[in-house]
């Protein structure tokens, strides 16, 4: 169920969504942060991890530049988190495909991420609630690779959820 939807160059993006993050963040709120570096469109996760580390944030953050969690490690990487946070409330922040109209969008839903469904995959899936950014749209005949999509926006994105959860905190 979709809480909030906004669009990352809204004038008014972080107060709408860190808003929205306040009424869903406790004391066991644990981020976990999907994708790769190695593929430009998925990078939405890690570099929102790393920004947040590197900022200082209050809680725990897994998924970063260095330490991806993704495709590869996901089974291992989800169950130690699951292991250190066993009342682990639970926020996950991918990317994700959609239409045409909605790239750009960034929506904080109750449940989980599915992580590779857009191209395919059926990975584990994680979360009490989740952000997810479109970045591009979907295309049928071609679902393992992202379209042409610039680092510029991936970065605006992740730079736009990373503050919102700071000012929300």
């Amino acid at each position: 169920m979709e809480i909030s939807k906004v669009h990352y160059n809204d004038l008014d993006v972080i107060e709408s969504l860190s808003s929205a993050i306040r009424n869903i963040i406790d004391e066991n709120t644990v981020v976990v942060c999907i994708g790769t570096d190695r593929a430009i469109g998925d990078t939405l996760g890690p570099l929102v991890g790393t920004i947040l580390k590197n900022s200082g944030f209050h809680y725990p953050v897994y998924g970063t530049l260095d330490n991806p969690i993704h495709a590869l490690n996901i089974y291992e990487s989800l169950a130690e988190i699951k292991e250190k946070h066993e009342n682990g409330n639970f926020l996950a922040i991918d990317a994700c495909l959609g239409s045409n109209s909605s790239i750009g969008s960034i929506q904080l839903r109750e449940g989980p991420i599915l992580p590779g469904k857009g191209v395919g995959k059926k990975l584990p899936h994680i979360g009490n609630h989740s952000i997810v950014g479109i970045v591009d749209k979907i295309d049928e005949k071609n679902k393992f690779s992202f379209n042409n999509i610039r680092f510029s926006f991936i970065l605006d994105l992740a730079e736009t959820i990373a503050l919102a959860l700071l000012v929300a905190t």
